[in-house]
């Protein structure tokens, strides 16, 4: 690997977004030489958010995650078979 070259000091966090915005961290930054690390302590967050996506990503990743569960609840509770409508949307 060639030599990696030296990070720059930032005057503020504006700056060094700017920066590797810009430029090649593969270039700065020996990646191979990464560790594992875990961080026991840290808490999950307890603020609610909102994500906008495209309706394609949510019926792509999100769908076939709740549908079964719909479906499940639904053989579960009247004992027949389900039929999903190709075109049902979330």
């Amino acid at each position: 690997m060639s030599k990696l070259k030296k990070i720059p000091d930032f005057k503020s966090e504006e700056e060094e977004s700017e920066f590797w915005s810009t430029h090649d961290s593969t270039e700065y930054v020996d990646y191979s030489k990464g560790k594992k690390a875990l961080f026991p302590n840290l808490k999950p967050t307890t603020r609610t958010i909102s994500i906008r996506l495209p309706v394609y990503l949510i019926e792509e990743i999100i769908h076939p995650i709740i549908v079964p569960r719909w479906t499940d609840i639904f053989q579960y509770e009247t004992n027949q078979p389900v039929l999903l409508n190709s075109q049902m949307r979330l």
